[in-house]
């Protein structure tokens, strides 16, 4: 147990320079960590971290997908639903069938249900990846809105998809009308089971004496209370986990204080991005155990390998350009978001095929005996070409994809005015609003007491400085201006933090009432930054 900890406590230190390096070198961190952790699997302290299974699917799993499901917009996502909704799961289906009715041709030993075992465990991208890789690269939101929706969902398909083949494996029979049924009831309870759970969170949130501690506490407890449920009736607990998120995040306002959410945001990112570290670099670490396994079939493996590596690519870009021509014959009868799409989104979309730990997680998850108690067919040869498919995709992909999309070019059609404009269009709404309340209701108040007349003042400068901001000349004059006032206000937070801490040392100042002006102090600096950042 003593030696298990050190070397998590190792690789969590290796995890923090290798993020440090990626931002350094501007490479999305999961491609960096993965690399890292290949060589890092030869070296004999670290030997015996290996992936398990279960850890993935309850312990990781359930928390990244709230995670991503929660940073994401409901609004956006909805209105991207048809999209999102063709690539969750008709595309994945696809895909495995394709990869299924490949593999079975090409590889000795094959079987039908075997490839489908393969294609449910390789369909779907991952979240994760996407997400760290688009972070940093200039693309339209409606891109990033749409593969982040698809990988939050199509782990559930591709999941059903891998439980009937390896039900099909395991008792050598396959009914499809029956399977058929399962697979749409089992996406339907997931999604009822994650919103019935959600809905007594919100509850006891909203209604319960709950403290920032207690609701931080049960944030993290909720995504395995959807998970754990569903999958205890063999539903498809990632749906819950992905639905109940979305319906808590489109909510959070409703049911959490702002301590509760300025404090919560603080204490996922960081656990996040922990467990986030932890999966990329197991994964390298992973590879000399499965090479290990397979014996001296390297070759022809790492050939397996390279073919449904390309079948993956080419079904996928098959897929973004025939969700593309449907679009286009769709909006002649209903309509449709965006009825001509045209080249650069499929192409950047069909280059966004990363596949992830769920993947690998999967993989690991196939018996090692049938119940006959003979080996499981080809056990070691699907692990080895998921994990290549992993390392290929992620690695060819992940480190072209700014480079594609700076060629591509794709400029934003839904960004009718730019982010700028549009903050400064949001912040003199909320000026003129402000004002509206204090000339309407504290006229008395803005007259006789300072510190309101000086709120009124600070809200009609302004509203001065926005009134014609994107005139010419105005422009820069506003930006001179908030310059100047980021400028004093972070010179002035600096020197206060610097009497207050000359104040804690004197002996009738409360160090506790020190702390409290030093939290509002950050606040402020925070307040400033998300202010006027661009």
């Amino acid at each position: 147990m003593h030696q298990t900890v050190v070397q998590y406590a190792c690789l969590l230190i290796v995890i923090l320079f290798v993020v440090m390096l990626a931002q350094k070198i501007k490479v999305a961190y999961p491609i960096l960590l993965v690399l890292v952790g290949l060589p890092l699997g030869f070296v004999p302290f670290l030997h015996g971290i290996e992936i398990q299974p279960e850890l993935i699917f309850v312990i990781f799993l359930p928390p990244l997908l709230y995670e991503a499901a929660w940073n994401t917009s409901w609004k956006d996502f909805w209105k991207w639903r048809r999209v999102i909704s063709s690539f969750a799961f008709p595309v994945v289906i696809l895909t495995s069938c394709v990869v299924a009715f490949v593999s079975s041709a090409l590889i000795p030993g094959f079987t039908l249900a075997t490839g489908f075992l393969l294609g449910g465990i390789v369909s779907p991208p991952d979240a994760v990846s996407a997400s760290a890789i688009l972070k940093n690269i200039k693309v339209p939101q409606r891109f990033i809105t749409i593969v982040e929706g698809e990988s939050l969902a199509n782990d559930a398909s591709s999941l059903v998809v891998f439980r009937f083949a390896l039900a099909a494996v395991l008792t050598g029979t396959f009914v499809f009308t029956q399977a058929a049924t399962d697979f749409v009831l089992v996406i339907a309870m997931g999604i009822v089971i994650g919103l019935a759970v959600a809905l007594i969170f919100y509850t006891l949130h909203r209604w319960l004496p709950t403290s920032t501690n207690i609701d931080v506490v049960l944030t993290f407890v909720t995504p395995y209370a959807m998970y754990m449920l569903a999958e205890e009736f063999h539903f498809s607990g990632v749906l819950a986990v992905v639905s109940g998120g979305l319906f808590l995040s489109a909510r959070r306002h409703q049911f959490l204080t702002h301590r509760s959410r300025l404090q919560g945001v603080n204490v996922w990112e960081a656990v996040a991005f922990v467990l986030n570290g932890f999966v990329f670099i197991l994964i390298g670490l992973e590879f000399p155990v499965i090479v290990k396994n397979l014996g001296t079939n390297v070759w022809p493996a790492v050939t397996y390998s390279l073919i449904i590596t390309g079948v993956l690519i080419l079904t996928r870009f098959a897929s973004t350009f025939g969700a593309t021509a449907i679009t286009m014959v769709m909006s002649k009868v209903i309509t449709v978001v965006d009825p001509n799409p045209g080249w650069k989104a499929p192409v950047l979309l069909g280059w966004t095929g990363m596949r992830g730990v769920v993947s690998l997680a999967a993989a690991l998850s196939i018996p090692v005996t049938l119940s006959s108690g003979k080996a499981f067919p080809n056990r070691e040869l699907i692990l080895f070409i998921t994990f290549a498919v992993i390392m290929v995709t992620l690695v060819l992909q992940g480190l072209t994809l700014p480079a594609l999309v700076k060629w591509v070019n794709m400029p934003d059609p839904d960004l009718t005015i730019t982010m700028e404009q549009q903050r400064q269009l949001v912040r003199k709404k909320l000026s003129h609003l402000s004002l509206s309340i204090l000339d309407g209701n504290y006229k008395e108040q803005t007259e006789n007491n300072d510190m309101v007349k000086a709120l009124k003042l600070r809200y009609t400068a302004d509203m001065d400085l926005l009134k014609d901001w994107n005139k010419d000349g105005n422009e820069a004059r506003a930006d001179d201006f908030y310059k100047d006032y980021r400028m004093i206000m972070a010179r002035l937070i600096k020197e206060q933090r610097a009497l207050l801490q000359t104040l804690n040392k004197k002996e009738n100042i409360s160090d506790e009432l020190v702390k409290q002006q030093m939290d509002l102090l950050d606040l402020e600096e925070e307040k400033l930054r998300q202010h006027f950042e661009a």
